[in-house]
């Protein structure tokens, strides 16, 4: 795919390769850009009893996301590439659909967010593994993020465990099918 190289970038990289490394990382912006404002999103619309403490869990979450935006944008910058970080590049640029649950309880939600959150692992693990090859300080710029993305997840997911180590949302695809199945779980 042919794109504009930068007139610079950092030492001992080719400008072709800082051009793929920005390229690989403002895939990563827009998801954690579409994350931070899922998390916010699903902090206002939790209800149920649980309320409190999913309400709360979400905020550290959403904070740390919105780190790892400036981090990865900065990165960009640093790659002497403009990072993207409009809504309306975001929405051009993703490859998934708008989180799908209003206001719904708090175990629909985090069965939502379970599904969510292993989208953006497993495609922030694909860019880590693109990048090793490349530069060691953008890879480990992912994997670090991938260390606290893998700790919410499992925050969300001791929600949806029970006694026996079962997700209720083993084996859903969407979503709304995760949703469905953590609120029938807690039923």
């Amino acid at each position: 795919m042919a794109r504009d190289l930068p007139r610079y970038t950092v030492p001992s990289l080719t400008p072709e390769d800082g051009a793929e490394l920005a390229a690989i990382l403002q895939g990563r912006l827009h998801a954690l850009n579409d994350l931070a404002l899922t998390l916010k999103h699903i902090h206002w619309n939790v209800v149920g009893p649980h309320f409190i403490a999913v309400h709360e869990m979400i905020d550290p979450q959403v904070d740390a996301v919105r780190a790892m935006v400036d981090a990865i944008a900065e990165r960009i910058a640093t790659l002497g590439v403009a990072p993207q970080g409009t809504p309306g590049a975001l929405v051009k640029a993703r490859t998934w659909d708008d989180y799908s649950i209003g206001r719904a309880s708090t175990t629909a939600h985090l069965g939502a967010l379970d599904e969510v959150y292993v989208g953006v692992i497993t495609d922030h693990r694909k860019a880590a593994e693109a990048a090793e090859a490349l530069d060691d300080v953008t890879n480990d710029l992912l994997i670090g993020h991938l260390h606290d993305l893998e700790l919410f997840h499992w925050f969300v997911r001791a929600h949806l465990e029970s006694a026996g180590g079962e997700l209720s949302t083993a084996g859903a695809s969407t979503e709304r099918d995760a949703a469905a199945a953590a609120d029938r779980a807690d039923a």
